[in-house]
């Protein structure tokens, strides 16, 4: 769908970080290392963003921590006289205080993401593996909401929080967050240890999630394109998954915040690994997604748009070309499958999404 450039182009500016949560992607630690892209090389992945052409492509730099880079605020200021939109993906430690929260958006940051992964310290903490991290993300929120900043809440789904879903939506609600954006769990780096969901409680969270975006937040998802499969359905046929932990779910979303009202927020059109997102790594390899590593090549060398436009594997990804359940499913164009959680599964970034339950209820394919 998104054939000429990517929506998004994330950069993870650097590996290090202060935090060691139980399911980092990046494996992030205190310090960087060797090889990090220089300032300057910063400055060139920025042109080949905009080496796509308006409307540019927006940078999110994320990381490991981007505050842990000395050099972010001259890469953010570049982007920004250059016309580049971004945003930032900080972590929440003592670095992130009020005063830099302003210098962000002195800086142009159109919003940034905090991690919100329970609805009490016991759980977050627990996740973060930093005690107070709870107490210091609601505390950024809601500093960040006052100085003006867009703020998005990140949360990632695993066995040991699913059930908290309903208070962490209405912890968000409560402090004027105005987008949700929810990680369906991939075993990669640390999160290889981590317990994630079985396809039909995936399922549950899915209509779960379709009820909460009834309310007035916009919601998305990570690594779970059947959302879109789960929409077009409800939005047709209304409730229709029968599942206890479901019914569990919305039970207390409708306790919490009474019977939604609104129009749903989630888009009928997203994006997907190699479709509409690209990644590059902290030392300029690139891949479909953060959570897909499948090298593509390295913007040292080669160009971003080319990659994006023309590597085989994205052009498959666009296409749909996909094996197993994903390729003959008759949403293929619609979802495509996590391509993140097919290569976490069976090394094959074109294979089938084994936590969607389309596969997993024995949908007939052909190789």
């Amino acid at each position: 769908m998104f054939d000429d450039r990517p929506v998004l182009v994330f950069w993870e500016t650097t590996k290090a970080c202060l935090l060691s949560c139980v399911h980092c992607r990046a494996e992030a630690i205190k310090s960087p290392l060797p090889g990090e892209l220089s300032r300057e090389e910063g400055y060139g992945l920025i042109e080949q963003v905009a080496e796509f052409g308006e409307p540019y492509p927006t940078v999110i730099f994320t990381g490991g921590d981007p505050l842990m880079r000395g050099d972010i605020f001259e890469l953010l200021d570049y982007a920004k006289k250059r016309g580049v939109r971004f945003a930032l993906s900080p972590s929440v430690t003592p670095i992130l205080t009020r005063e830099k929260l302003q210098e962000l958006k002195s800086a142009g940051v159109s919003a940034i993401s905090v991690s919100v992964d329970g609805s009490s310290p016991i759980t977050h903490d627990g996740i973060r593996r930093v005690a107070g991290t709870y107490e210091r993300s609601i505390e950024v929120i809601d500093a960040a909401v006052e100085l003006g900043l867009s703020v998005q809440v990140n949360t990632t789904v695993m066995r040991d929080n699913v059930l908290e879903l309903p208070e962490v939506f209405h912890m968000l609600r409560s402090h004027r967050v105005k987008v949700w954006e929810v990680f369906f769990l991939i075993k990669v780096g640390r999160g290889m240890g981590v317990d994630d969901l079985d396809a039909d409680e995936n399922e549950s969270v899915l209509n779960f999630l379709y009820d909460a975006s009834r309310y007035g937040v916009i919601l998305r998802t990570v690594e779970a394109p059947s959302i879109r499969r789960v929409l077009k359905i409800r939005e047709e046929a209304g409730d229709y998954w029968n599942n206890p932990l479901y019914e569990r779910l919305r039970n207390r979303l409708f306790e919490l915040e009474g019977q939604p009202n609104q129009k749903t927020t989630i888009s009928p059109r997203g994006t997907l690994d190699g479709d509409g997102i690209i990644f590059v790594g902290y030392e300029g390899t690139v891949y479909p997604g953060g959570l897909t590593p499948v090298p593509l090549g390295n913007i040292r060398t080669q160009s971003l748009k080319q990659i994006y436009r023309s590597h085989p594997l994205l052009v498959k990804i666009r296409s749909r070309k996909l094996r197993g359940p994903c390729g003959v499913c008759e949403y293929t164009q619609l979802c495509g499958g996590s391509r993140a959680r097919a290569y976490a599964s069976g090394h094959d970034p074109l294979g089938s999404d084994p936590g969607c339950v389309k596969t997993a209820q024995g949908l007939v394919w052909t190789s």
